[in-house]
């Protein structure tokens, strides 16, 4: 559909990109989501401030029903589509997405992307507090509507997500005994992960999946402030990653993931932070990696689930 792109820019490589292009080559995508908990709304901090020629991608919006109620489910090929042609996305457009904590919600909406074939993706690393801190401009006046393009129908990559009942089947196995089961990635808390913390979500239990290693997300990411004293968060070198991916699940495991005889499934609270650990395997080579959609919330919800807590 489209030629790669780099996984992660700068602010400085994304200007330059704008600069050269014209209006509908690159398209500026605002995905931040907050969690449940938070009192901050994304869309109107979008409305207020944002980088110039932005449009906002509601990852809550853009998605599929569920069962459950769940948010944020991978959309139909239909439905990303038409997301696309709204926000005047075609499939040479090269799309580039931030966030407002500098990288948290923007490795999805690029897992999203990437999983129906838009490999001319990128996100900004450090996101919009990076922008800002390196003095690059803002819009403040009421964005503009972008003018609707015509894309495609994509298709899907069939291994990009795992279900309820693949998971359940893989956690059967003990990777240690079991040379073809997946290796579960949880990018939750550890606190979470053991059961000795809450879940933000009220009612749900904490735990985690039998036989899934803790790998918390911002593990994988380093922090900074602003010149104004705002922390924000963009990726460690690939060779840090490597170190935090080896001391989660061994440097043996950790070498067979990257060589493609383990297949890795990321896995967090609700399917948006383990688009980090996605996006930081990416950043490794790794090719076969996946993503539990529903993740820990869909997982806690159903009654038949079995929950290991341990310390």
């Amino acid at each position: 559909m489209s030629s790669a792109a780099p996984f992660l820019l700068s602010p400085k490589q994304v200007e330059e990109l704008v600069v050269k292009s014209d209006s509908t080559a690159v398209s500026l995508l605002d995905s931040t989501w907050f969690m449940p908990n938070s009192s901050r709304n994304a869309k109107q901090e979008f409305l207020s401030r944002r980088i110039d020629g932005s449009q906002f991608l509601d990852l809550d919006e853009v998605a599929s029903s569920h069962e459950l109620g769940l948010k944020h489910m991978m959309p139909g090929k239909r439905a990303f589509a038409r997301a696309c042609e709204q926000l005047g996305i075609s499939p040479s457009t090269h799309v580039i997405i931030y966030d407002s904590h500098g990288v948290f919600s923007s490795p999805r909406a690029l897992f999203m992307f990437r999983s129906f074939g838009h490999e001319k993706s990128s996100i900004i690393d450090g996101g919009l507090p990076r922008w800002v801190d390196e003095g690059l401009p803002l819009e403040t006046a009421a964005p503009s509507q972008p003018k609707p393009a015509t894309y495609a129908m994509p298709e899907f990559k069939g291994n990009a997500i795992r279900s309820y009942e693949q998971i359940v089947s893989n956690s059967q196995f003990d990777p240690s005994t079991n040379a073809q089961s997946e290796l579960v990635l949880d990018a939750r808390p550890k606190g979470r992960y053991t059961g000795n913390d809450p879940e933000p979500r009220p009612g749900l239990s904490s735990g985690h999946i039998p036989h899934s290693f803790s790998l918390t997300f911002n593990l994988f990411l380093q922090k900074h402030k602003t010149k104004d004293g705002q922390e924000y968060s963009t990726f460690l070198p690939p060779a840090d990653i490597k170190r935090a991916l080896d001391a989660a699940v061994g440097p043996a495991e950790a070498d067979k993931i990257i060589r493609g005889e383990r297949p890795v499934v990321a896995s967090c609270g609700s399917g948006m932070t383990a688009g980090v650990l996605w996006l930081g395997l990416q950043l490794l080579g790794v090719k076969r990696v996946g993503l539990y959609d529903e993740s820990w919330t869909g997982y806690a919800m159903r009654p038949t689930s079995q929950i290991q807590k341990s310390l």
